[in-house]
Parts: C-alpha cells; structure tokens; sequence
C-alpha cells in the first residue's frame, strides 16, 4: 500500500476550479446561453494533468509518461473506448427517427389526460434506446410542449415528466455512456449490472407513474397528439436492448444492430446509400470528447495513484464510512460530489472510477453492485442539478419556442430523480444483500 497523499489530489482541484468556477462564471455571472457548456472539458483536463506531471520530482518525466502509458492501456480503459466508438456508430446509422417513431407511435394512442404519464413512458424507452438523457430531452421538449398546449398541462409539469424518463433510460440503457463507463471501470458484465440497477430503478419509475397520476387526475384533456411514425425503425433498438438483457456479448450485440439499423434505414429510404458511412462517422465523432475525456483521465488517476493520493483518500473514506453498507453510501457520495463539481454525470463515473474500485474491495462490494451505485447516484444528481446539461437543454429548447421556464420552475417536477435516491438508500441499508462474493 503505497503512503497517502494529499497534495497528489491537487490536480484535482485544479481542474474544478477552473471547469466547474469558469462555468458558474460564465453561466451565472455573465449570463452567456450554455455557459457552463463553453468551457472545453478536455482542455481543463489538460491542465490538471499538466499540474499532475510537474508534481513529484523524484519521478524523472520519461517515468511519468511510463506511468501515464499503463493508465491508458488498462484493458478495462481499452474495452470502454471501443464500446465508446461502437454506441456512436450504431447511434449514428439509427439516427432520431427510430426513437421519434417510439414516441409518437405511444402518443397517437393516448387519451390527451394521460398525456403527462405517457410523455414520462415515452422518454423511458427513447432514452432505452437511445442511451442519452440529452439526446431524449431535446428529442422530446418539443413534443412536451406541444402535448401541454394542446392538453392543458403545465410546461414545467411536462418537462419534467420528460427529464424523469430520460434519467431512467440513461441509467439503465446498454449504450448509455454512463453504462460503459460504469461496466467497464469495475469490471462488470452490462447485464449484471443491469439486473442489479433494475431492481433499485423499477421501483422509483412505478412510484413516479403513480404520482404523476395523482397529480394530473381529473384533468379533462381537450386532444388526441397525431402524427406519422415507422415502426419497423424501432427494430434495431430493440434488438440492442433484448441482446443485452439476455447477456450477448456487447460488440456482438451492436454490431447486430449496426447491420439491421443499416438495411432497415436505407431500406425505408430513411437514409441514402451514400450517406450511411457519414452518419457512421459523425456518430462516431460524437463520442470525441468522452472518449478523450476517458484517456485524461486514466493517465491522470494513473499518476495520482502513483503519488499516494488515492491512498489518502481512501484512509479518509475508511474513517467516516465504516461498515460495508456506509461503504456504499460513500461511494454514492463520491461519485455525486463529482458530478457537481462537473456536472457531467460520465466524467464523473469516469474519475471515480478508480478509487471506487478500490472501495469494492476493501468493503466486499461485487463489482456489479459498485457499478450500479455509480450509474445511479450520478443520474440522481446529474437529474436535479440547474446548471447539468439535461437542465440547459430543456430551458433551451422551450425558450426557442417562446416558452420562459426556469430551471427552479421545472426542479419540483422532477420526481424521478428524487424517487431513485430514496430507493437507492432503501436498497443500500434495509433490502438484505445477495451477492456477497466477488
């Protein structure tokens, strides 16, 4: 065990100061649109990792590179990038009108006075398939909005239905970034950790049906919401999400739906023949800055390591959380600290990775319960907090269509979020724990 060290986290602050202090700057002090978007993630990264490598001057430079070189060929770090680079290229061949066609497929079908529970559904399984809350939330805003006109629902209410399912299908999806990231830093299979996040996610969603019903009962809905949608394009997600569950391999498992989402969309004349390897590249260059972020931070949690920070951190953990149930609340806690400090709910998993790893161990933790207490506590947070992207996207989105919400105007509708943390704790100190080996 290597000796702890404090002044080897200083990388770490380094990095908050200048990403999460810029973007509160810019976000709230100058009021720029995005704000807290606009600060390059990977450049302030860059400057931590600058920091970390003119720490320690015993170590020569040439034996930090040595160092940061065995971060990033972690077979662990490897995996995560492929699977990284495979979820863009399947993401950019299926493109938004598989998921649009789920969504308005459950819309068309639906009383307008259940149009709130359903907008909660339909994000659920759009953001299934899709594996992104931001990419859900700016797919169906907009609708939101149009079903609260026509309905007669409030806006807040109807995005934050949105938001809700959106942060369930991020937990839970199999190319979710969040899922990959979490799998991969503890060395779980996607479906373990599946089984596992279920189990603690089902229960909030059902509750969160519930009071969404409660609160929209004896709503008298004036409309019906119509429009065009092609099933089969729903096929290729589908196929994802089935062959995950049942435990296929997951390259296997996207692959398949790269082949079936590749002939159902030039097949449905969604997609020209031409075109389909640029969608593959742009959803591969999607995955840019998450895949760079992912490299950073293994070279820089390599070095920190190396310096005995994780060390210190560990013993500072141990003391304040002592059992192996408090264990789990620290890790949540940890994984939740990051994400504020980020706002980036798999830049988050991605730096807690590491010390998570290591706080499985010691408390006997199995790898798919540690991945599935990052996954979620990171969507509780990353779900509520005003300035995260999930947030900005909605304000956004509504405001181009000539709606003035706030973030505090849509934060009490956010049930969802709310209802996982209470059934994580419940899962964490009061269901007993099946899986005590590793």
């Amino acid at each position: 065990m290597k000796k702890g060290n404090w002044k080897a986290l200083l990388p770490i602050g380094v990095f908050l100061i200048m990403y999460l202090g810029l973007g509160i700057l810019f976000e709230y002090g100058l009021h720029i649109t995005m704000g807290f978007y606009n600060i390059p993630i990977v450049v302030c990264f860059l400057a931590a990792l600058l920091v970390a490598c003119l720490q320690n001057p015993k170590l020569s430079f040439d034996e930090k590179l040595k160092v940061m070189a065995k971060g990033v060929g972690d077979k662990d770090i490897i995996t995560m990038i492929l699977i990284f680079m495979t979820a863009g290229i399947f993401v950019g061949v299926v493109g938004r009108s598989s998921a649009e066609s789920v969504a308005y497929f459950l819309l068309s079908l639906i009383p307008a006075r259940y149009a709130v529970i359903v907008l909660f559904i339909v994000s659920c399984f759009v953001s299934l398939a899709m594996g992104t809350s931001v990419g859900t939330i700016t797919l169906i805003t907009p609708i939101a909005l149009a079903v609260a006109e026509g309905s007669g629902f409030a806006a807040p209410l109807c995005i934050g239905s949105v938001m809700s399912g959106a942060m369930f299908g991020d937990n839970l999806s199999f190319i979710s970034d969040t899922t990959i990231a979490a799998c991969n830093g503890q060395g779980c299979e996607m479906k373990d950790k599946f089984r596992a996040n279920f189990a603690i996610a089902l229960p909030a969603a059902l509750i969160t049906l519930f009071v969404f019903f409660i609160r929209t009962s004896g709503h008298a809905g004036s409309t019906n919401f119509h429009t065009d949608y092609n099933l089969i394009q729903v096929i290729p997600y589908l196929l994802v999400l089935i062959g995950g569950i049942i435990g296929i391999n997951v390259f296997v498992v996207l692959l398949i739906g790269i082949a079936f989402g590749s002939v159902i969309m030039l097949a449905t004349g969604t997609t020209k023949a031409t075109e389909l390897l640029s969608h593959m590249g742009d959803g591969v260059s999607s995955m840019y800055e998450t895949t760079m972020v992912a490299i950073l931070v293994a070279t820089l949690c390599a070095l920190i390591h190396e310096y005995g920070g994780f060390t210190a951190l560990l013993g500072l953990v141990k003391r304040i959380f002592k059992s192996r149930k408090s264990g789990k609340l620290g890790m949540g806690l940890l994984v939740g600290a990051m994400d504020i400090a980020t706002a980036n709910n798999t830049v988050a998993i991605v730096m807690a990775n590491p010390i998570a790893r290591e706080m499985a161990e010691d408390y006997q933790i199995s790898p798919q319960n540690a991945a599935s207490i990052l996954d979620t506590f990171s969507c509780v947070f990353q779900g509520i907090i005003p300035y995260g992207a999930q947030m900005l996207v909605a304000i956004s989105a509504a405001a181009g269509l000539g709606y003035e919400i706030s973030a505090f105007d849509i934060m009490p509708n956010l049930y969802y979020p709310y209802l996982l943390l209470i059934s994580s704790l419940v899962f964490i100190f009061l269901v007993p724990e099946r899986d005590t080996n590793r």
